[in-house]
């Protein structure tokens, strides 16, 4: 009960927090994106597609829309693919096998349902990022960067923990190496390494795709790939004494890959 007033209460600041931003950064800049008015349309299509399929709860998909916004206004239509291939791809490797999941008990709560949650811890820094990338354009390539970055994190954990689950032969504890039980925090696989790794992959190649075949692509991907190595030390730590619950692990690990990406490009 604690970790969900908890997580009710994280959700409400982060919620605020964007929606406090977008205000300030809307009163400094009397202007809208290009292609404003389309983009909105789209996410309001694409945020009714996902809540009528099931993919996502109706809070979360309002949340989602919002947070979609963000990413919009900051870097158009591109940015808002790396939303749209993250959670396509997440969806998807949610429900792969889903059956021998449930055995397990390692499927996702709701039955894979993204919730409010999880729309946050995946995408609230992305929105950020959006957000700054529009108030303060001089800076917007570095943060774009930062954006891609949260979400190969976001991606990275989502693979290796949906199919590392499925596909991985022998678990050790990322902290001692030690072996370690399927599904619990901290605990890693050769093969959910490899399989993150594949999803930080799929947007850096998507970032590519929309930004050019630039250092970035391989900067993005890398980040990634230390997110979910953070994502997994801090299940293994914090999340484990339960002083940190899952989302708020994932909020904070593609925090810490923004700001790794964007320093790095900021350099390079």
């Amino acid at each position: 009960m604690a970790i969900q007033q908890s997580m009710r209460g994280n959700s409400s600041w982060t919620v605020g927090m964007l929606i406090c931003l977008l205000l300030i950064l809307l009163r400094g800049n009397h202007f809208l994106p290009l292609y404003f008015f389309e983009g909105l349309a789209s996410l309001t299509v694409a945020m009714g597609l996902a809540i009528l399929s099931g993919k996502i709860d109706v809070l979360g998909g309002l949340v989602g829309g919002l947070i979609g916004l963000g990413i919009f206004v900051g870097g158009g239509f591109v940015a808002l693919g790396l939303l749209l291939v993250f959670f396509m791809a997440g969806s998807a490797v949610s429900h792969w096998r889903k059956n021998e999941k449930t055995l397990m008990g390692l499927e996702q709560e709701n039955q894979g349902k993204r919730s409010v949650r999880h729309a946050i811890a995946n995408g609230g820094i992305a929105a950020i990022c959006g957000l700054l990338a529009w108030g303060f354009p001089a800076y917007s390539a570095v943060l774009l960067t930062a954006l891609a970055a949260s979400f190969a994190s976001a991606a990275a954990d989502t693979f290796s923990s949906e199919l590392g689950n499925v596909y991985g032969r022998r678990y050790v504890d990322v902290l001692t190496f030690k072996p370690g039980i399927k599904g619990q925090d901290g605990i890693i696989s050769l093969e959910g390494s490899l399989l993150g790794a594949l999803g930080s992959l799929l947007i850096a190649l998507a970032f590519g795709m929309g930004h050019g075949w630039s250092g970035d692509v391989l900067l993005v991907w890398g980040t990634g790939l230390i997110g979910n190595h953070m994502d997994s030390i801090l299940g293994a730590s914090v999340q484990r004494r339960g002083q940190l619950n899952n989302d708020e692990v994932n909020l904070l690990s593609t925090l810490i890959a923004a700001i790794i990406g964007g320093l790095a490009a900021s350099l390079v």
